[in-house]
This record gives structure tokens, C-alpha cells and sequence, in this order.
């Protein structure tokens, strides 16, 4: 049974592969709004803003941006899902002798093969922009481990909306507060620059903590308690998000 799944899963999310492939506009979408704003906090607000640390703002800011990354990247996932919906493909697939949940899971591994290429884009340019890192192999590893796993906590939301949506807009509006979510969080400045009430929601929101733990591995600094956190908040994320996307599919389907 296991193996009928993953020769599912793989076979179908080859097809979703090729779309891409056929058209690299959707990652190349995906990598330029984070550019920009690479491009704008260097070179035009970095030199105003304050950080209380010894890092170059571009080394700073980083994490923050491939958190952006991945939020704007997410929302073709519930396009292309919802896409698929009205198209009748779904319809087509539950007449064919395939594993129902490997519907599912091609459009989440697509999403994350399309997000961790606009990421290596990003980090290719931020490269070229002047970032720098001691990080070791293994920190590198942990930073990628994190993308994942922040990857696929909001791919599984991206799915619920996909499933949910009325409409076209609607299938991706949902990742507007998530690209907003990172410019009120320690991404960009010190939490307590901020006004009472906001630096205390900053403190506390997820994406702090997972900004402080990728910039604390970059930097090759001791991560503390925020790794726990962030994984906590992640992994959190995700079992709900999967747990409410399969009974909404399975709602679909019936």
C-alpha cells in the first residue's frame, strides 16, 4: 500500500513539475518581490535603521527576506490546487486506481521543490549583494531543515485555501498577512524598537523566533531556547494545517 502511494505521489508530482518547468515564471515571480526588497532595505533604508548588533544589515535582514520568500511562493500552491479543482482534474483522478491523498501531496512537494529554488536564488543574489556567514555545514543544514519545515507548515494552509476558495483571488489572498506577518517581527529591526503593544505581538509571533534562530546559525552563535521555539510554533502549524486540509479534501471528494 505504501509503495502504491509513493509511485502515486511521484508519478503526479512529476506533472506538476513539468508545468513548472514549462513555465519558470512562477519561481521567477516568487524570487523578485523579496529582491526588491533585498534592494531597497540595503541600499535605501539600511543605512537609517539601527540594529544594536556588529552584523551588516544585509546579514541581518536575510532570514527575514527567505521567510518572505516562502510565503509569496505558497500562495501558487493554492492557485494551482484550485485550479485543478475547477478543472475537473480531481474528478478524473478518483476514476483511475490512485492513492486519493497523493493528489494532495504532489501539489505540497511541487510547492516545496518551487520554494527552496526561489530561495537559492535569493541567497545566490544576497550573496552577490555583499552577504557573508561563517556558518559550518551543519548550521547550513539546520537553516535548510527550518526552510522545510516552515515550507511545508504554510503549504498545508496553502491547501485548505485552495480547497476552501470561491474564487481565483481568493485561492492565494490568504498569503498577504503571512508576506506581511515578517515586518512585524525582529526581521527588519529590534522588537524593542517598537511601541508597547506591537513589540510585545513581535516578540511573541512565530516568525521571531524563527528569524533569531536562522540568524543566530548564520552567524555561528549559540541558537538558546528560540529553536525549540520556533519548532514548537512550526511543527504546531503543521499538524493542524494537515489535519484540517485532509478533512476538508476528503469533504471535496465525498
Amino acid at each position: 500500500m505504501t509503495s502504491h502511494i509513493l509511485r502515486d505521489t511521484g508519478t503526479l508530482t512529476r506533472r506538476s513539475l513539468t508545468h513548472i518547468l514549462r513555465s519558470p515564471d512562477t519561481i521567477i515571480t516568487t524570487a523578485v518581490t523579496p529582491i526588491a526588497l533585498l534592494l531597497l532595505f540595503v541600499y535605501v533604508l539600511g543605512g537609517a535603521i539601527r540594529t544594536g548588533s556588529d552584523q551588516s544589515y544585509i546579514d541581518y535582514m536575510l532570514p527575514g527576506i527567505l521567510l518572505i520568500t516562502i510565503a509569496s511562493g505558497i500562495a501558487y500552491t493554492s492557485y494551482r490546487l484550485f485550479l485543478d479543482l475547477q478543472g475537473g482534474i480531481f474528478e478524473r483522478f478518483q476514476s483511475m486506481p490512485i492513492a486519493r491523498s497523493s493528489v494532495l501531496w504532489a501539489h505540497v512537494l511541487t510547492s516545496l521543490v518551487a520554494n527552496l529554488v526561489s530561495v537559492a536564488i535569493v541567497v545566490g543574489v544576497a550573496f552577490a549583494m555583499g552577504f557573508r556567514t561563517g556558518a559550518s555545514v551543519g548550521a547550513w543544514l539546520a537553516v535548510a531543515g527550518i526552510l522545510v519545515l516552515f515550507t511545508l507548515s504554510l503549504t498545508w494552509l496553502a491547501v485548505i485555501a485552495g480547497l476552501s476558495a470561491k474564487t481565483v483571488d481568493g485561492a492565494s489572498a490568504f498569503s498577504y498577512p503571512l508576506i506581511f506577518l515578517p515586518f512585524i517581527s525582529s526581521a527588519f529591526v529590534p522588537t524593542s524598537s517598537m511601541p508597547g503593544p506591537v513589540a510585545w505581538f513581535a516578540e511573541y509571533q512565530p516568525v521571531t523566533s524563527i528569524v533569531n534562530t536562522i540568524r543566530a546559525l548564520f552567524a555561528g552563535q549559540p541558537v538558546g531556547s528560540s529553536i525549540w521555539i520556533a519548532l514548537a510554533w512550526m511543527v504546531g502549524i503543521l499538524v493542524v494545517a494537515y489535519g484540517f486540509a485532509i478533512a476538508v479534501y476528503r469533504k471535496r471528494i465525498s
